[in-house]
C-alpha cells in the first residue's frame, strides 16, 4: 500500500464512503448502498460541505478511498466558551482493517480539533462494537458520560 492521504471528501466519494457505512452488522440494516446514491446522502454531503464547522475527510491509499470520519465543531458556552470536536462515522473499508487505518485518522482528527483551538474531542460508539470502544479506548479516549439518544 503506497502512502496514505488524509483529505476533504467530495461528492465522487459519496460512493465509498456510504459502502464503508454499510459494511457492518449495524450499517448494513440502516444504510442504503444504491447506485446512484440515495439523494437524502447527496442533501446531507451538500450540507457538510457548505457548514464551516463541518468535515468530511477520507483515508486515501493507491488511489482508492478506504476510511472516513466526520468532523464537527461544535461552540459552547460552558467550561468557559469550550469549542469541542466531534467525531462521527468513522469507518475503514472491511479490506484494510487491522493495518492501523483508524488509528492514522483519528489521531488525524485530534490534531484538526487542536489545531481549531478545541479544548476537548468526543465520539460516541455503539455499545455493541466492543472492538470499537477499545480501540477509542486505547487512543485514550475515556467513557466520562452516559451518551442518550432519541430516534425520531
Amino acid at each position: 500500500m503506497s502512502a496514505l492521504t488524509i483529505r476533504k471528501a467530495t461528492t465522487a466519494d459519496l460512493p465509498a464512503i456510504i459502502a464503508m457505512l454499510a459494511d457492518d452488522e449495524l450499517g448494513k440494516s440502516r444504510e442504503d448502498g444504491s447506485t446512484p446514491p440515495n439523494p437524502a446522502y447527496v442533501k446531507a454531503f451538500a450540507a457538510i460541505e457548505a457548514d464551516a464547522n463541518q468535515f468530511m475527510a477520507v483515508a486515501e491509499a493507491d488511489g482508492q478511498v478506504i476510511g472516513c470520519l466526520q468532523l464537527s465543531f461544535i461552540p459552547g458556552l460552558s467550561r468557559t466558551g469550550m469549542w469541542r470536536g466531534q467525531i462521527e462515522g468513522v469507518r475503514v473499508a472491511s479490506s484494510h482493517r487491522s493495518a492501523g487505518i483508524g488509528h492514522k485518522l483519528l489521531q488525524w482528527a485530534i490534531g484538526e480539533c487542536r489545531r481549531r483551538g478545541c479544548g476537548l474531542v468526543q465520539l460516541t460508539t455503539d455499545k455493541s462494537r466492543r472492538d470499537a470502544k477499545r480501540f477509542y479506548e486505547d487512543l485514550g479516549f475515556v467513557a466520562v458520560h452516559e451518551g442518550m439518544k432519541l430516534t425520531l
